[in-house]
């Protein structure tokens, strides 16, 4: 019995060391021990949404579920902690004979520089591995959280700066309008490339270290998620309804944007459908597509094709992405945006982005609409 305990002692502690590696140092998407750490995320992340569930308003909720992220980095440091202990203390029950000091010399051996010995022969080898084994995860996990934080702060750089494009919650065809109402459509292709660029980052720092899924925004209306979700959205329509002065960088970053996404989610792992068919069917209506448009032509878009006739690539290009994005929303609780799907979690009804009064000399030229209640019926297109 013995021998059967010491060698599940040793493969709890390999299994323990073989997950902080590959979380920690291994610059890869999680798989097999490596689940272990995304398995811990997800608990926490469920306790956590356990706690909102009764909060009616989008803020409170928000506010509730900011500390998820650096509380799972907490939960999984010390899941690592207890992983590693139970481990040494199935090794030193052979020696000890008693599971209790067992556990306690295990303890004692990870986070004093001491030992203790209850009962039985010392086991310097065992705790001198213990404490050494600590000892490095700690000097780990120090460089761990400059790399996660930068990753965070280099992702919520450019969602920042989307406000002023794109609107709080971002917005599609607010995109394009804004651009169009304040006249720099010709910032536009630079627009798309620097968010294919930021597209490939999140690809790589979102896979590498899943818990960033966890870090939310600082603002509770900033996503980004809905932040991608509207570039994506608006790079779609401007291939669909101008497809000989598009930007050829649109379609590049829509291409980057969806592939991020999918490497997302086959982290989480999801299934994706690698290549979907441009005529498949997608949830956003083609009446909520036909209402943005007539908002885009208010504002005097260049446009080459009606709704109708814009539909069909604006649809192939959604399908790739709308889908995974929808899901993904979910289960981050994103902001309720327009085109952003439904939660599971929060009230019916979306948020329309501000947009900010036009002022010109000698007066307003445009309004910027009221902001709705989260919980009231779904708002999908928005007056200039």
């Amino acid at each position: 019995m013995d021998q059967v305990l010491f060698v599940v002692g040793a493969v709890v502690a390999l299994s323990t060391g073989a997950s902080i590696i590959f979380t920690m140092v291994l610059p890869r998407s999680p798989r097999g021990l490596e689940q272990l750490s995304v398995l811990v995320n997800r608990m926490v992340r469920v306790a956590f949404l356990a706690a909102s569930r009764s909060v009616r308003t989008y803020e409170t909720k928000d506010a509730i579920l900011a500390p998820v992220g650096p509380v799972a980095l907490v939960v999984q440091l010390l899941f690592w902690a207890g992983s590693f202990i139970v481990g040494f203390a199935l090794i030193l029950e052979r020696t000890t004979h008693n599971f209790g000091n067992a556990f306690l010399q295990a303890a004692v051996a990870m986070f004093t520089v001491g030992s203790v010995h209850l009962g039985g022969p010392e086991n310097i080898a065992v705790d001198v591995t213990a404490g050494a084994a600590w000892a490095v995860v700690v000097a780990l996990q120090i460089a761990y959280l400059p790399a996660l934080y930068g990753a965070f702060n280099k992702r919520e750089a450019l969602v920042a700066m989307l406000e002023s494009r794109a609107g709080v919650p971002a917005w599609g065809p607010e995109v394009l309008a804004r651009h169009q109402l304040v006249g720099i459509i010709d910032t536009l292709p630079q627009f798309y490339a620097d968010w294919e660029l930021w597209a490939a980052d999140l690809a790589e720092s979102h896979t590498t270290y899943p818990v960033l899924l966890l870090f939310r925004s600082p603002e509770p209306w900033f996503s980004w998620l809905v932040g991608l979700l509207a570039v994506l959205d608006g790079a779609a329509m401007h291939l669909a309804l101008a497809p000989s002065t598009a930007s050829s960088q649109a379609r590049l970053c829509l291409r980057m944007g969806l592939t991020a996404l999918n490497r997302i989610a086959r982290t989480l792992g999801w299934k994706v459908d690698p290549d979907p068919s441009p005529e498949g069917p997608i949830d956003l209506t083609y009446e909520e597509f036909a209402k943005a448009v007539e908002m885009l032509g208010e504002t005097g878009f260049p446009m080459e094709r009606t709704a109708e006739e814009a539909w069909p690539d604006f649809r192939g290009w959604r399908v790739n992405y709308e889908k995974v994005a929808y899901r993904l929303c979910d289960r981050i609780t994103a902001p309720p945006a327009p085109w952003s799907g439904p939660r599971r979690h929060l009230r019916p009804g979306v948020e329309a982005p501000h947009r900010p009064p036009q002022r010109a000399p000698g007066g307003v030229t445009h309004n910027h609409p009221s902001r709705p209640d989260p919980g009231s019926p779904a708002v999908q297109s928005h007056t200039p």
